[in-house]
């Protein structure tokens, strides 16, 4: 009677969390999946107005501009892959960050902290952009400040400058997201055993080794699903940041792949071949996904798919 009463409440248990997860369900099919039948544009030539069957047909016409047309996809993708590789390179950065701040003991301070760090993943680039050209423009509060003080004679136009966008462009994103992106990492250092601390201090470890070999190895596995995640969106780096940076003295520097494709549809109106380049990344990103997560089961044993 008992084993009866517990199998019937355990089916009631699945149908409610089965129930509370259909609307996610329909919610990610309506937005993730649907979507995808937008692809048949990248087989046809179309013309807003006509229904897509009145069409012409074009096959993989607009998949062999992408080559044909491969001087300018270069450009882009090296605009992409030079951000996204920057991007990865300081994908420590926000670890680092939750492990020095979690080691505070003031409560207090280590709260206004991280709120402090976070506010900026709220705050729109077109804000930032505002802030950056009132500070970092030829006629900002940085290059006066510096002229003033004699250590430079001729102000400097960073929003301006080609040579150092990739790395202006990186900074500003990692100023934005860290305190955002550290949040995981202070979930993962809050689930550490304390126990394993107090013995480690009995031991005689201090305050580094303790870091080094117990917060590193506990927040280890969490660093490497961000890791994978973000390898397979090298090429998804979004429109926001550079279509509020964009102008015509670094635009050959800072037209990443999204931003083309932007362009591409909605400033050209060429909606096919905008189709066919998003297809063109999405088909990379699957392939990275899989080859960073294939590389990882070799080399760790664990994978993320």
């Amino acid at each position: 009677m008992i084993k009866l009463t517990s199998k019937i409440q355990i089916k009631k248990d699945r149908l409610i969390l089965t129930l509370f997860a259909v609307p996610f369900v329909i919610f990610v099919f309506a937005f993730s999946y649907v979507p995808l039948f937008g692809w048949i544009l990248a087989f046809i030539k179309y013309k807003p107005g006509l229904q897509i069957w009145n069409c012409d047909f074009k096959g993989l016409y607009y998949f062999k501009m992408i080559l044909s047309d491969w001087h300018k996809m270069s450009s882009v993708l090296k605009n992409t892959l030079a951000m996204s590789l920057l991007g990865l390179l300081c994908s420590p950065l926000p670890a680092i960050f939750a492990i020095f701040l979690s080691e505070l003991k003031s409560v207090r301070f280590k709260k206004l902290v991280q709120t402090i760090t976070t506010i900026p993943n709220f705050v729109s680039w077109v804000i930032i952009y505002a802030l950056s050209y009132a500070l970092f423009s030829s006629e900002g509060v940085i290059n006066h400040i510096l002229m003033n003080l004699g250590l430079i004679e001729k102000a400097t136009n960073v929003l301006g400058n080609s040579k150092a966008v990739w790395y202006f462009q990186t900074a500003l994103g990692i100023w934005k997201s860290i305190g955002w992106n550290a949040i995981i990492y202070f979930a993962a250092i809050a689930g550490i055993d304390s126990e394993l601390y107090d013995a480690a201090s009995v031991d005689g470890a201090g305050r580094l080794k303790r870091i080094l070999h117990i917060t590193v190895p506990g927040i280890s596995s969490t660093f490497f699903v961000l890791l994978l995640l973000q390898i397979s969106n090298l090429l998804a780096l979004g429109i926001d940041q550079y279509l509020a940076f964009y102008n015509s003295m670094v635009a050959d520097k800072i037209t990443v792949l999204d931003l083309y494709v932007y362009r591409l549809g909605l400033v050209t109106q060429d909606y096919s071949y905008a189709t066919a380049v998003g297809i063109f990344k999405s088909v990379i990103s699957i392939i990275l996904l899989f080859s960073a997560n294939g590389l990882s089961k070799k080399l760790r044993g664990e994978s993320l798919v």
